[in-house]
């Protein structure tokens, strides 16, 4: 199992120090893998503080052009850390905006894919929705059983799952506290495509790869395009849409893409 305390090294003279998560960089791929195992990856407050950290800075490194998220083969993230919660109260709560401040990866512009094996159960099914896509082990096991501690999801699961998979079959998650597996998340439209657990997070990186070999603005723009769809009526996001597209047309990148396709030879883009 990976050691408590490792360096991720940003840039040639700058290292940062978490205790809940390992950082690396493969490439132009960012790694996060979520670190507490005797918790099975529950997620608490410093977890995610380091995770926000982390995250910020891959997405201000010219040098990343994905993101990817995981934690072990046999969890994801089980959960919240109950231990951190159970004794906290409302008052509390509100005026501190409990979990308020864990949507930091909706902010990541570059892409954010969660490589889910084993466990994304409460929180962990959250943070893998507030990716941009989730790629999930052959044994991968989804759901929101908050239901069963007398309280409900307070993520993104009853919002970010209504839309990904439907009202029924979230409905049926968040009021029952019942599983799911990789196959019928992926039937139901949650993930996007499955591995066997052993070879997940290298298949991950391999399409984080090449996302990250395309033109940033490209991918930025198709993926905030996307996003926008769900908040959009489709006149609004359509127009939207070629407004972006037209804009694509004002870079160095479209220049190199189109010459090359003429060209018959590899783009290299330069990001601009």
């Amino acid at each position: 199992m990976f050691s408590q305390r490792s360096v991720r090294f940003f840039s040639s003279t700058r290292a940062s120090l978490y205790e809940n998560i390992i950082a690396t960089q493969q490439g132009r791929v960012g790694l996060v893998t979520l670190n507490r195992p005797k918790a099975l990856n529950a997620l608490n407050t410093p977890l995610m503080i380091e995770l926000n950290q982390a995250l910020q800075a891959f997405d201000k490194d010219a040098g990343i052009g994905a993101i990817v998220i995981t934690g072990s083969e046999k969890a994801f993230a089980a959960g919240a850390d109950i231990k951190e919660m159970k004794d906290l109260e409302f008052v509390r709560n509100f005026k501190n905006n409990f979990l308020g401040d864990w949507t930091g990866v909706t902010a990541v512009r570059k892409p954010v894919i969660a490589a889910v094996n084993g466990f994304a159960l409460g929180g962990g099914c959250e943070l893998s929705m507030m990716c941009d896509m989730i790629y999930a082990g052959d044994k991968a096991k989804f759901g929101q059983p908050e239901i069963k501690l007398g309280i409900i999801a307070g993520a993104g699961g009853t919002q970010r799952l209504t839309r990904a998979i439907g009202k029924a079959r979230a409905m049926d998650m968040n009021l029952t506290g019942v599983m799911i597996d990789a196959e019928e998340a992926k039937q139901a439209g949650l993930v996007a495509r499955i591995y066997p657990a052993a070879d997940l997070v290298a298949e991950t990186i391999k399409s984080a790869e090449v996302i990250a070999s395309y033109s940033l603005p490209s991918v930025l723009m198709a993926k905030e395009a996307v996003n926008k769809s769900f908040e959009m009526t489709l006149n609004e996001g359509l127009n939207y849409e070629r407004r972006m597209f037209q804009a694509l047309f004002a870079t160095k990148d479209q220049k190199e893409g189109m010459a090359a396709f003429a060209e018959k030879r590899a783009p290299k883009f330069t990001h601009e």
